[in-house]
């Protein structure tokens, strides 16, 4: 069962959310917020799989959420994905930045976000990736302040390679089959660049290899 927490601060949103995910048997809304001082303080209490989070939220907003989720190592098996109205925000990007695991626009069709409430509560792919690189793109290319731990000179020369796929939005089986290689031999470099780079997921990947300059801002829209 996928436990998950809504956080939005319109009340008809989140009813819309939590009919649409609480009628699947593998999906149970766990809790609803409406700022992301509730969105911090209903995951510490219900620990969800994925936090689906309004960015722009009264108060504390949901990049000020996002980060302290982010910061709780008791928190490490959760999966915030951002909600937002826009598909270049760069709230988003700052989001990401900080650890968010992905994001979804709100008119996002609802096998889409079912989909990638099951993808990211695995771990297994980057939401919405053909706008993500877009966003992540145009972002990275003002980014003034790297991220600390973006020294690719950890990495050999094939987890390089792979990374380099990742920012392309290439799945591991997809990774696989570019290189020749089996997907598990894929997914096994994706996970060692995850951990020499401390990157909490896919996401992060993406946005290192951006801002380390493996990838060229614009290259890839």
């Amino acid at each position: 069962m996928i436990r998950v927490l809504l956080a939005d601060d319109q009340a008809l949103v989140r009813a819309g959310f939590r009919s649409l995910l609480d009628a699947e048997p593998d999906i149970e809304v766990v809790a609803e917020a409406g700022d992301g001082d509730q969105a911090v303080t209903g995951t510490v209490a219900h620990r969800p799989d994925v936090v689906l989070m309004d960015i722009r939220m009264p108060g504390v907003d949901g990049l000020e959420a996002t980060r302290r989720i982010v910061a709780d190592p008791d928190l490490a098996g959760v999966h915030v994905v951002i909600l937002t109205t826009f598909d270049l925000d760069e709230y988003v990007f700052e989001a990401l930045r900080t650890g968010a695991s992905g994001f979804l626009v709100k008119d996002t069709e609802p096998v889409e976000l079912l989909r990638g409430v099951r993808a990211v509560a695995s771990g297994d792919a980057l939401l919405s990736p053909g706008v993500t690189r877009r966003l992540i793109a145009e972002f990275a290319n003002r980014s003034k302040e790297p991220l600390v731990g973006a020294d690719l000179e950890v990495l050999t020369d094939r987890e390089r390679e792979v990374l380099a796929l990742v920012a392309e939005g290439l799945s591991n089986d997809e990774i696989a089959a570019r290189l020749v290689v089996s997907p598990a031999t894929a997914k096994t470099h994706v996970s060692r660049a995850m951990i020499k780079l401390g990157a909490r997921d896919r996401a992060q990947l993406v946005v290192f290899a951006y801002e380390a300059g493996l990838v060229r801002p614009g290259w890839l829209c």
